[in-house]
């Protein structure tokens, strides 16, 4: 029987409560939007901006605002201070590039500063790194299109799993890697050609009735844009650490999506007779016990980082923390809630067939 942490047989309405799950949803994507087009915006960090970062370390603490000001010098353009760790002697420096990018130049100009702002109090350089906008333009669209390529191959291994339409999916694969090949010659912008590609890739998986792969690619820009506007909110700068955790958030959010959705299909074929509505709500509670142990203890050992870990990983596991909870919820809410809003579509009509020929004794067949 194995160990159930929930019992197999519980019976909770999660569909039935699918609309206070949108409306939240809506909520925090409006509020995500507000904080990036008028608030706080995305904040990128040096791997994608460009600039300099710089992390001191004093022999006595500091107060913020005055490390703020004795910095606001011409050699440190637009610098920004983040306190990290305990005591008050840790802080990490923000810059744009100066003149000079050469980093002893930098380093130099850095040290000079800091005597001359705090002569009684000398600091110390732990690490120096320097970004040009070349690199960050480079690093930028290889994060934009790493994300799209996987939620591409998502969508063709989803429905080639779950709707046996191997070969629909790989020509949506293939037009689509090819459009972002010709996308690339154009003048626009990586971001804007992304989000054009993921427009494109949810129209076909919805003209094809890819029903499976159209769920799971919803629910996982569902959390990504969620995530992004909660980043957006908490002023969190998104760095190479970020995004590795953002890309980290599409593996796990689509793992506990499968488990749902294979479950989903044996009940299509072994309870035929019920309808749609109640053969998800069927699935979701029979793996509830294995939801439940896989989000706590991933939770469990991120909040661990996130508490324990020191700055330098602090926002990745805020990130990761975010993300186990969107994505858990999404599972149930948004990738599978999609089957029952496109309706009993071909994917279902499919499965009562193959189940009615599938058992001729009972159904009179010889």
């Amino acid at each position: 029987m194995g160990f159930a942490f929930i019992k197999h047989d519980t019976h909770i309405d999660f569909i039935g409560k699918r609309r206070w799950a949108y409306a939240i949803s809506i909520l925090i994507l409006l509020a995500g939007l507000a904080s990036v087009l008028w608030g706080n915006g995305l904040r990128l960090g040096i791997d994608f901006a460009g600039g300099v970062i710089v992390q001191v370390q004093f022999a006595q603490p500091v107060e913020d605002e005055a490390l703020k000001k004795s910095l606001n010098i011409p050699e440190l353009p637009g610098i920004t201070t983040q306190r990290f760790g305990e005591g008050g002697r840790d802080y990490l420096l923000r810059f744009s590039s100066s003149e000079s990018g050469d980093a002893s130049v930098l380093r130099t100009n850095v040290l000079k500063a800091l005597a001359q702002a705090f002569p009684d109090n000398p600091a110390e350089i732990q690490r120096l790194e320097v970004v040009g906008p070349k690199v960050g333009d480079d690093l930028t669209n290889k994060a934009l299109s790493a994300l799209y390529y996987a939620v591409l191959l998502i969508a063709v291994y989803i429905s080639g799993r779950f709707e046996q339409r191997w070969m629909a999916g790989a020509i949506m694969a293939a037009a689509l890697w090819g459009g972002m090949y010709l996308f690339s010659f154009t003048p626009v912008s990586m971001g804007w050609q992304v989000l054009l590609a993921l427009a494109i890739t949810l129209m076909v998986c919805f003209v094809l009735k890819l029903n499976f792969a159209l769920g799971a690619v919803v629910g996982l820009l569902h959390d990504v844009f969620i995530t992004l506007g909660l980043l957006s909110i908490l002023d969190v700068e998104i760095d190479l650490n970020v995004m590795a955790a953002i890309l980290t958030i599409v593996g796990y959010s689509l793992n506990d999506t499968i488990i749902v959705y294979d479950r989903l299909r044996e009940n299509l074929r072994a309870r035929p007779e019920l309808d749609l509505a109640s053969l998800i709500n069927r699935s979701v509670n029979q793996t509830l016990s294995r939801t439940i142990l896989t989000s706590g203890t991933t939770f469990v050992a991120t909040l661990s980082l996130f508490l324990l870990g020191g700055g330098v990983i602090h926002d990745f596991a805020l990130t990761m923390l975010i993300g186990v909870v969107v994505g858990t919820a999404s599972s149930i809410y948004v990738s599978s809630a999609i089957l029952l809003a496109l309706g009993d579509t071909d994917f279902y009509v499919r499965a009562q067939e193959k189940e009615k020929y599938e058992r001729p004794g009972e159904h009179g067949i010889v």
